[in-house]
């Protein structure tokens, strides 16, 4: 996890990093390249997923508070497309304060209203690129407006009881996978990353890991 890592490098280098370190993660070395206990850990049993879905289940937990977050958002979605049939990707957003708790209403809400896949990217570059006010739910409110949805219906969403719940539900799961930084993926609730180097050394950890899995599953 990045939770204090300086800020890093252009976006270009880090995608090139990627593609390299991804291409030494799938060498044909019998040796693994990455350790249990250093670039991520074990859980312990039994694990805990995100759903029952059948697929294995990679699971980027992150905030729309977080800088590294947004660093990582255009890795991750290559990092999406990259992986194999039978395993999916999804987000879990955390709340380590009561400054990220409207950036978790705002996700299930988009989510809710359809609304995520064209505004996910968007909203970290609003708010790390262009520096928009975006910090509470009516700012959230605000942003979610100029993407077409109504801004009275998002507010009831994003305070609503369901996602207050899924809220809880989530930080039951980040204490059970002992998540305390972001971002940080965790795979089939067995595997968290933890001390990778770079941005594309945890989408090079979280690749291998899943094709361990899903050949284990077979």
């Amino acid at each position: 996890m990045f939770k204090r890592f300086a800020p890093l490098r252009a976006l270009s280098l880090i995608a090139g990093l990627l593609l390299a370190t991804a291409c030494t993660a799938t060498g044909s070395s019998d040796v693994a390249p990455y350790t249990d206990g250093a670039e991520y850990v074990s859980l312990p049993a039994p694990a805990h997923r995100l759903s029952n879905e059948g697929k294995v289940e990679v699971v980027e937990v992150f905030s729309y508070g977080c800088i590294h977050c947004a660093h990582f958002a255009p890795i991750a979605e290559q990092m999406r497309k990259q992986l194999p049939a039978g395993v999916t990707f999804k987000l879990l957003p955390a709340v380590f304060s009561d400054e990220w708790l409207p950036f978790a209403r705002a996700y299930y809400a988009a989510k809710k209203l359809g609304v995520l896949d064209q505004t996910h990217l968007e909203l970290f570059h609003a708010k790390f690129d262009e520096h928009y006010p975006i910090s509470n739910l009516d700012e959230l409110a605000d942003f979610y407006a100029m993407h077409g949805v109504k801004r009275d219906e998002f507010m009831r969403i994003a305070s609503s009881d369901e996602v207050t719940q899924q809220i809880r539900k989530d930080s039951e799961l980040v204490k059970q996978w002992q998540v305390d930084g972001t971002p940080t993926i965790v795979v089939d609730g067995k595997y968290r990353s933890a001390n990778v180097k770079t941005l594309a050394e945890l989408s090079a950890v979280t690749q291998w890991l899943a094709k361990r899995e899903l050949a284990g599953a077979k």
